[in-house]
């Protein structure tokens, strides 16, 4: 019955072939974990025939990329949004940590392939790190808005990259229960988040060197 539903529920159009796997990929992996995800079970979740993803994926490896790619898109357009609503650099600093944080949490799955992929390659995408408005890139950006010397370049890449590891970091322990003593203190996740950010201070360390 689930099969017909999800098969009527999202119709496949013409055309449109690789996106439909890669959003019934995603719906899987969340709702399943990544031991439930393969070509055929994606093929039944897209309401498509089972030899249908072969025409744009050769094996389940080369789908989770293509998931991987959707879901550094997606962490780029929330910290997008995050940083163009800070009222200054130094806010947009929290901001962007708290943004990648709160997608971690909401997309644990897809969180865990964008990360898994790219340590099975050794290499983090061009799409994070290389090209010009990639996230890494917004977190670097920001931290010379908030006064970091652009012309330093072992230090600001030296702090981007404590930045995120910062936010990797939180994202990985968040959900922890013994944090949740100081989420109520604060008055929910995400003012936890933000304090603890704060408490980070990379953006106030910054523009006072």
């Amino acid at each position: 019955m689930r099969e017909s539903q999800a098969a009527e529920a999202r119709p496949y159009h013409h055309g449109d072939l690789r996106r439909a796997l890669i959003d019934a990929a995603s719906r899987l992996l969340e709702a399943e974990g990544p031991s439930a995800l393969s070509l055929r079970a994606v093929a039944r979740e897209a309401g498509v025939s089972p030899a249908a993803p072969y025409h744009h994926f050769k094996d389940k490896g080369e789908l989770l990329e293509a998931v991987a790619h959707e879901g550094w898109t997606l962490l780029d357009e929330a910290l997008a949004k995050a940083k163009a609503e800070a009222p200054s650099p130094r806010d947009a600093m929290n901001s962007l940590g708290v943004a990648y944080v709160c997608f971690a949490r909401e997309n644990p799955a897809l969180y865990r392939v964008m990360y898994d992929t790219a340590r099975d390659r050794e290499d983090l995408p061009d799409q994070m790190q290389g090209e010009k408005d990639s996230a890494y890139c917004k977190v670097r950006d920001t931290l010379v808005e908030a006064g970091a010397d652009p012309d330093d370049t072992l230090d600001i890449e030296l702090a981007t990259t404590a930045a995120w590891c910062s936010a990797h970091g939180l994202a990985e322990m968040a959900g922890f229960k013994q944090f949740e003593h100081l989420k109520e203190a604060c008055g929910g996740e995400v003012p936890f988040l933000r304090a603890i950010f704060q408490h980070m201070g990379l953006a106030s360390r910054i523009a006072h060197d």
